[in-house]
């Protein structure tokens, strides 16, 4: 957990139909939500919508906001605050210098990034990671982890990275997009044709012989898998199986150059008792080479961290003392590599935001 700190960030949560304003203080919300529309087609309307969104917060809150930092979505060039060619925000294509906009019209500094990579930031300050050392150190383990995989499911399927307490980024602002790894089961589309809500929904729809636009949205769907609704329990079952297959083969490539925990946000993270048994699987699944025996395809093994008997088995003390010979001094040893995979402990809107008051604060400090 960070120190106190008591400034004062405004902060946005940009979606394609809604903008959902607040601010923060250290790792809390301070004022009421205010929640505007994105007129994503009418630039001059949408970005005088932020502009009435950001002075009803700033209004609200006791005292002078230091910065304003929120999420928004890519492609953009976040570090100089322009934003790119939005597929759900048609009227950004072009390049939209919307930091500077800002900037000009509160005299505050302004910081926008990728609500992946927010996400995963507040998850890793206040959220996930933790709760996860928490853990393990309530079962004696020495073990500490101080780096993070985040990703968000629904419409779309989004990443962020934090290594050492830092987010990182990239050269192009362009870290962590796994949303551009290949689909396991369909080698000429990506990853997030498998595991956002359209790829739950067409599952779905191909099981039982429906056209996808008839298809029961995901939440309607997780309550047939889970016997709570009438429906097709086997094709609920099969359409989020299907997801945790495509997203942990995205996982286990991407864990692999990472070496991290990960967690799991987004309006899909709530059906993780019908998908994360399946993600746990297909890391753990072994590459069968031309000669010899079958070989783990990660260096790591997973462990659901949902489950009692995976958290358990993933915080269980396996570390042991090493004497060195020919001295009386000992060395810890723990042979067991893992990674757990589990879902969002502060919910995805409030880690969003406490990452973006968090990475303002950060460039703040560094004199950015």
């Amino acid at each position: 957990m960070p120190p106190p700190d008591e400034r004062i960030v405004l902060t946005l949560d940009a979606g394609g139909t809604n903008f959902v304003f607040t601010a923060v203080r250290g790792t809390e919300e301070i004022v009421e939500p205010v929640r505007l529309p994105a007129a994503g087609d009418d630039l001059e309307q949408s970005v005088a919508n932020i502009i009435a969104g950001f002075r009803q917060v700033a209004e609200a809150v006791p005292g002078d906001p230091a910065a304003i930092s929120f999420a928004f979505p890519g492609p953009a060039d976040y570090t100089r605050g322009v934003i790119g060619d939005l597929a759900n925000l048609p009227a950004y294509r072009g390049g939209v210098p919307l930091g500077p906009i800002l900037e000009e019209e509160f005299g505050l500094p302004v910081f926008i990034n990728n609500d992946g990579d927010l996400f995963v930031y507040g998850e890793a300050i206040a959220g996930f990671l933790p709760w996860l050392n928490s853990e393990m150190e309530k079962a004696g383990s020495p073990k500490c982890f101080r780096n993070l995989l985040g990703v968000t499911l629904g419409t779309g399927f989004g990443g962020g990275i934090v290594t050492d307490g830092r987010l990182h980024l990239g050269d192009n602002s362009a870290a962590a997009e796994i949303w551009c790894l290949r689909n396991r089961l369909n080698r000429d589309t990506t990853a997030e044709e498998g595991v956002s809500i359209r790829g739950v929904r067409r599952v779905y729809a191909e099981r039982i012989g429906i056209d996808v636009e008839t298809a029961p949205e995901p939440e309607e769907i997780f309550r047939i898998g889970s016997g709570e609704a009438a429906g097709d329990t086997a094709a609920a079952r099969e359409a989020f199986r299907t997801l945790g297959q495509v997203l942990g083969d995205a996982l286990a490539n991407a864990v692999t150059l990472i070496d991290a925990p990960i967690v799991i946000g987004g309006g899909l993270a709530g059906a993780h008792p019908l998908f994360l048994p399946a993600v746990v699987e297909e890391m753990n699944r072994a590459f069968t080479p031309p000669e010899g025996e079958p070989i783990p395809r990660m260096e790591i093994t997973a462990f659901n961290l949902e489950e009692e008997a995976g958290r358990e088995a993933f915080c269980s003390a396996a570390a042991r003392e090493l004497e060195v010979p020919g001295s009386d001094r000992t060395v810890p040893y723990d042979p067991l590599k893992r990674t757990g995979v589990g879902v969002t402990r502060l919910g995805t809107s409030r880690a969003t935001a406490i990452g973006a008051c968090a990475y303002a604060l950060a460039r703040l400090d560094e004199g950015d």
